[in-house]
């Protein structure tokens, strides 16, 4: 059994972890609020991009095809994977690389070539020693549209040119503080609207054409999407991480309590025993 010490020595060392995953949790909220502004703030500006994408996508354009809009062959598949660079997040960096690797091994049907938004991603990929395209490991918690156009640029840039046939993205949508959901979505060559959406098309007059908006919509497009992408990927990550650490506190004191009543047992039976010798110390002495 552990002596009164060493059960002492482990409440003072939880207690320690207690006061540290609370303080996390605190920080973790504090940003979370922040990130789930930002997300909740672009949401619209996104859906409406799709919207004017639909409708220009649905005018005839009298030319050749933009090149990020062109379906060719899949030979070649560019994967930007965007996870967190920090664990201590619960199962939201292992649901997102598992999610990669179910996309990379079985869905992807071609060579993939991984352009990593994050640490995790990049450790998990370099370990299943998967082709590394680019790595993204210091975006801040709070990134600007400039941060994501090196990205963009990389997979607009090796579209057009034929390095790869396809791009996909994946991500963690950010559901609610307790669902945050991986999300694959193919980025390029960019989806064609529904033939409702093209049904429903406006009848707007372009300057200086449908097919020069296009050329200059679409590589902001695709900005956009790996713009929000990260920002519903960071705000995932928090939320994550607060319930991930009231998890650990909430835990800190179930095992402090456990410690604490094992400890009072201990020192009941301690002082028992040391007035069980005395009594038969005193005994002794009184038929001496």
């Amino acid at each position: 059994m552990a002596s009164l010490r060493d059960i002492r020595r482990r409440i003072r060392s939880v207690r320690n972890v207690a006061q540290i995953t609370k303080a996390m949790e605190t920080v973790a909220a504090s940003r979370l609020r922040r990130a789930q502004e930002q997300v909740m703030a672009s949401r619209p500006f996104v859906h409406s991009m799709e919207s004017i994408l639909a409708d220009l996508a649905g005018v005839s354009t009298d030319g050749e095809t933009p090149a990020l809009l062109q379906v060719r062959p899949v030979k070649n598949t560019a994967v930007i994977l965007v996870s967190p660079n920090r664990g201590l997040a619960g199962p939201l960096p292992g649901n997102i690389t598992r999610r990669a690797a179910q996309y990379v091994l079985h869905e992807a049907g071609s060579p993939v070539q991984i352009i990593a938004v994050g640490k995790k991603g990049r450790d998990f990929m370099l370990r299943r020693r998967q082709q590394l395209l680019a790595e993204f490991t210091t975006l801040p918690d709070r990134p600007a549209l400039g941060d994501i156009r090196p990205i963009a640029q990389i997979v607009t840039s090796g579209y057009a040119a034929q390095e790869f046939d396809r791009v996909t993205l994946i991500y963690t949508q950010f559901v609610s503080v307790v669902s945050q959901q991986p999300v694959v979505k193919q980025l390029l060559p960019v989806e064609p609207p529904s033939h409702e959406a093209k049904a429903a098309a406006r009848d707007f007059i372009f300057e200086p054409s449908p097919a020069g908006v296009l050329e200059q919509l679409l590589p902001r497009y695709v900005e956009t999407i790996i713009y929000q992408a990260q920002l519903e990927s960071t705000a995932s990550f928090f939320a994550a991480q607060m319930v991930a650490m009231r998890n650990a506190t909430d835990n800190a004191h179930e095992v402090i309590d456990n410690l604490t009543l094992t400890y009072n047992k201990v020192r009941q039976a301690v002082i028992t025993k040391e007035v069980a010798e005395i009594a038969a110390g005193a005994e002794a002495m009184a038929k001496s």
